[in-house]
């Protein structure tokens, strides 16, 4: 499955580097190690052999399919050209620590909202830079770790679906990019003609999203059995953002089946900041009993499918199911994800 790293706050930028590269477990090392606090436990089944399966297939060690990354600046807002924050988009298809524009980007740039990805294919769709996440919809990106199930044989019902110009914005040939697609599709239906260049509600952009994945599942179960197949699950590990507020789901329509892994952190942005004391690879807890010495370090929120720092109280499993949103003014709501399968 793919990794993906998203830091978000009001605040509080953080480095690129600092966040991307320099942490001994960052996304750009995840391309060949994995860290799970807290995911030893598996589901009992009648075969162990489809449970290896699983849970292999939603771990798999090794991601080397491209690496993407969006983050947010205020550049165009300044010249009047928009309101808010907009994306700016890097796409490779080499390991992200062998590429020098990736390493240049990462060491200048600083940002308060920053999703990052690297993509494990699934083997349907072709390894280029238009199918690395995260995918573009105006002023909103998007990115997803999982698989659609079945996704080949229910793509054109689904893009029936999506509106025409929802539809012109898909570059690429990935389910992740058409799920993306239809949920900007139903929120473009609930707040009117490209929707995406604005900000919105985060409980309008979650009623989206629990719609779209209501619809591929109802499409799945129409459409899949007529091709003599029982209608497999779906992991769906979802990021969306607009650069000042974020929601997420991790998220797999099986009763005893689990998503991908999924963590949220409020504090190991600080071990994450070189303006602090604490880096997560030399000082220990050293660096939190240091920190009132330097001062506050802002209201930030980090999602990503493995940790970056090794310090376990930093980090907290986002349950099967579960909805992470976490407003502008960084404060997070939780709940389930409302959908029937």
């Amino acid at each position: 499955m793919c990794r993906w790293f998203a830091y978000i706050s009001n605040t509080e930028a953080c480095l690129l580097e600092d966040v991307l590269i320099d942490p001994a477990h960052s996304i750009s090392k995840q391309v060949h190690d994995h860290y799970l606090p807290g995911l030893s436990h598996h589901e009992p089944a009648e075969d162990p052999r489809a449970t290896e399966r699983e849970i292999a297939m939603r771990n798999k060690l090794f991601n080397a399919d491209g690496l993407g990354i969006a983050w947010y600046s205020t550049s165009r807002a300044e010249y009047g050209e928009c309101e808010g924050p907009r994306p700016i988009i890097y796409k490779i298809l080499r390991q992200p620590l062998t590429d020098p524009g990736f390493r240049s980007i990462c060491a200048n740039t600083s940002t308060l909202a920053v999703f990052a990805h690297i993509r494990a294919a699934s083997g349907e769709t072709a390894i280029t830079e238009y199918n690395n996440h995260p995918f573009q919809f105006g002023r909103w990106v998007f990115m997803h770790n999982g698989v659609v199930a079945h996704f080949h044989l229910i793509k054109r019902e689904v893009c029936a679906v999506i509106s025409h110009e929802a539809i012109q914005l898909v570059k690429g040939t990935t389910d992740s990019e058409h799920v993306a697609a239809l949920v900007f599709t139903y929120l473009e239906e609930m707040k009117g003609p490209q929707a995406w260049e604005r900000s919105h509600s985060l409980t309008d952009v979650k009623i989206c999203l629990e719609k779209a994945i209501t619809t591929i599942i109802d499409i799945q179960h129409r459409v899949v059995p007529k091709h003599g197949i029982t209608p497999e699950a779906s992991s769906l590990n979802i990021a969306i953002t607009d650069g000042i507020q974020l929601v997420t789901i991790r998220f797999r329509n099986h009763t005893t089946q689990h998503p991908p892994s999924l963590y949220f952190s409020t504090r190991a942005g600080i071990s994450l900041n070189r303006k602090f004391p604490g880096h997560p690879d030399k000082d220990g807890d050293n660096g939190l009993q240091n920190l009132r010495e330097v001062g506050e370090h802002g209201d930030h929120v980090i999602v990503c499918s493995e940790p970056t720092t090794f310090r376990p109280s930093d980090w907290e499993l986002i349950e099967k199911n579960e909805c992470i949103m976490v407003e502008p003014d960084m404060v997070i709501q939780r709940g389930q994800v409302n959908v029937r399968y």
